[in-house]
């Protein structure tokens, strides 16, 4: 059986690039992306090809940010894709590895971040389940004093990205992934959990507010409906550009009316 010739276009480097600046991008601002490696095209150079695309057209000056996600440091009693025996979760909470910002792969969010991660003088938050990367003059900045008990809330670089008067890069990926919605989740009425996890003393459980990227494709459809979201092309790839602080706002006022009231979270339905 022959093999089935690469679908197109063709993407490079210096084409991202160009169509990044062409769709607003501008050099030296601090840009928050989540990102589609199979929905930009055949990339030559696939995801290093990506991440100096966006160095180029950030230029010297600017900081580029990627979610680092490792939801895999959690309690084995929640796994469902696939879920792993009963008798096997006591030996798994005692042996799995804690989180290091050097070592731990991300998880869940695309090889694009994880190419990031990895890249010299990448720097890492330090949430054992939710942290950021970031390259650039910022990047410090960005990923320092991330609380390890704040997943996406105040002490997050979320709330630090929002005061810088960072963008949003959705690049071939949906309003599902846009972690900034989660910010504005903190500021509206919302239940606690308690989250399991391995740290550097042993299993730990800290407690945490609940959040859930349920109905965001419906809020990024209200947000860009109402809000002015730049939209484009990167190769195959639909790309859209926004404010972070507008987007959070944006979400909060929307949680606000679509999401049950605190009351109804401690007395919740018989």
């Amino acid at each position: 059986m022959s093999t089935p010739s690469p679908t197109g276009p063709l993407v490079t480097r210096d084409t991202l690039a160009a169509q990044l600046r062409e769709l607003g991008v501008r050099p030296g601002e601090t840009l928050l992306v989540h990102s589609s490696l199979s929905s930009l095209g055949w990339v030559n150079g696939g995801p290093v090809a990506v991440v100096r695309g966006l160095l180029d057209a950030l230029g010297p000056d600017g900081t580029l940010v990627v979610p680092t996600q490792s939801g895999h440091l959690s309690d084995p009693a929640l796994w469902e894709a696939p879920p792993v025996p009963e008798e096997w979760w006591g030996t798994i909470r005692a042996t799995m590895p804690a989180y290091d910002p050097l070592t731990t792969p991300s998880r869940g969010v695309g090889v694009i971040p994880e190419t990031v991660r990895t890249w010299p003088g990448a720097l890492r938050s330090a949430h054992p389940q939710t942290s950021f990367a970031a390259l650039g003059p910022r990047a410090a900045e960005i990923v320092a004093e991330h609380a390890t008990d704040c997943r996406l809330g105040e002490r997050s670089p979320l709330a630090k990205l929002e005061r810088l008067g960072a963008r949003v890069l959705l690049l071939g990926a949906g309003y599902d992934s846009c972690t900034c919605f989660h910010l504005a989740e903190y500021r509206v009425p919302s239940p606690l959990v308690e989250v399991g996890r391995p740290g550097p003393d042993g299993w730990e459980t800290v407690t945490e507010v609940s959040i859930t990227s349920e109905r965001f494709d419906e809020l990024g459809h209200d947000f860009e409906r109402d809000r002015p979201v730049v939209r484009g092309r990167a190769g195959a790839a639909e790309a859209r550009l926004f404010p972070l602080a507008d987007a959070v706002a944006y979400a909060r006022r929307w949680l606000e009316l679509h999401r049950p009231r605190a009351e109804e979270f401690r007395n919740p339905p018989a």
